[in-house]
């Protein structure tokens, strides 16, 4: 964003979206396509003959680009759903290409390298089709907002109370034209400021709370563990929460969307196919929330876990964050739109359909869901 310096001692090994492709051609691997897969069987007839009866299932190929690493939070449903075989029990043969970062996600769904891109809304609006008639279409939604909140450090020579005292102030975040800055230039305005009043400075995502907590910042976004260790030792005082639904809601006076599925308004695969994509989705989160992280960590693959003894507090976080159902209503939708138009410098050729047309979301049994 234009509205944020990078401090002198940042490093930065993101990769500069837009110049650097995305991997190697493969939109026709990419294309829905159907394998077939025969399971045969033989049964024992009349005086002994023996027949065999051949039955062909049908597994979808979907090619799903999703951002990473892969034990970002966010995002951890759609790998423990390929981890775990829930993609395959509905009936889909997914293949996973994880993303360096959210632009590179959305790039590969515009390029035609994949069907399904699993990313940030604000990388989307960015980086991904350009064309009314090309989407981006909402099809599953996973997350209100990225799982930070700005907090302030009780460190800092004056303690800042709330939102509205950050004017002149050093506000730390993780990295320049991050989905997170949007929230932070929502809860702003709310308090109203503009956030070129805000001294925003770009440290890196295990920084921000090192500064909080040594007070060389005056307050920052700062992801999970590392919100929820500052708070509950008193090192930090929380601002705006950004971390579930619910604080989302009493931040910013409504929902809004950010991690989500995202097809091609015209080349989208069929909506049976998209529920199945759902239906795996909604079970892995099932499988997250209910099963105890000690089991989760000892059978999960390693990249998924990331580092064990932070596991246990990071699932606590998402239990949280994640959207119980998947859903995502044109109120939402528009709101976030609203949002990141505002504050965020968008494609001129970026041509949007109504909010209504966005959406198509099949896992909840309806083409759209209904306001509310």
């Amino acid at each position: 964003m234009c509205w944020v310096r990078t401090a002198p001692a940042a490093i930065s090994n993101g990769v500069r979206p837009g110049h650097q492709r995305c991997g190697p051609n493969s939109s026709s691997s990419a294309r829905k396509r159907r394998r077939s897969r025969a399971l045969v069987g033989s049964s024992g007839g009349p005086g002994g003959a023996d027949g065999v009866i051949g039955l062909i299932l049908l597994a979808q190929a979907l090619t799903v680009s999703v951002s990473g690493p892969p034990s970002s939070l966010e995002y951890l449903p759609v790998h423990v759903a390929e981890s775990r075989g829930l993609f395959a029990a509905e009936g889909l043969d997914v293949t996973l290409r994880t993303a360096r970062a959210d632009s590179l996600a959305a790039e590969m769904l515009a390029q035609g390298q994949a069907d399904v891109a699993v990313t940030s809304l604000v990388a989307m609006l960015r980086f991904g089709p350009r064309l009314e008639h090309q989407g981006p279409v909402v099809v599953f939604g996973l997350t209100a907002a990225p799982p930070v909140a700005l907090l302030a450090s009780t460190s800092a020579g004056a303690p800042v109370a709330a939102v509205a005292g950050l004017a002149g102030r050093r506000v730390g975040v993780a990295a320049p034209g991050v989905a997170e800055q949007v929230w932070l230039a929502g809860v702003l305005a709310a308090a109203g400021l503009k956030p070129t009043r805000v001294d925003v400075v770009s440290l890196g995502s295990r920084r921000v709370a090192t500064a909080i907590e040594s007070g060389s910042v005056d307050a920052g976004l700062v992801h999970e563990p590392a919100a929820s260790a500052l708070l509950a030792d008193g090192r930090a005082r929380l601002l705006a929460d950004f971390r579930s639904p619910d604080a989302v809601r009493r931040a910013l006076g409504g929902l809004t969307v950010n991690a989500a599925a995202f097809v091609q308004a015209h080349r989208a695969p069929e909506d049976a196919v998209l529920a199945a994509f759902g239906r795996a989705l909604l079970a892995a989160r099932r499988l997250l929330v209910e099963t105890p992280a000690g089991t989760l960590a000892a059978t999960l693959p390693q990249p998924l876990v990331g580092n064990p003894e932070e596991f246990p507090r990071r699932l606590a976080a998402g239990r949280e964050l994640w959207l119980s159902d998947g859903l995502v209503t044109p109120e939402r939708l528009r709101r976030t739109i609203g949002l990141i138009r505002a504050h965020t410098p968008l494609p001129e050729t970026l041509r949007l359909p109504a909010a209504e047309d966005m959406l198509r979301i099949p896992v909840t049994g309806r083409d759209r869901p209904a306001p509310r």
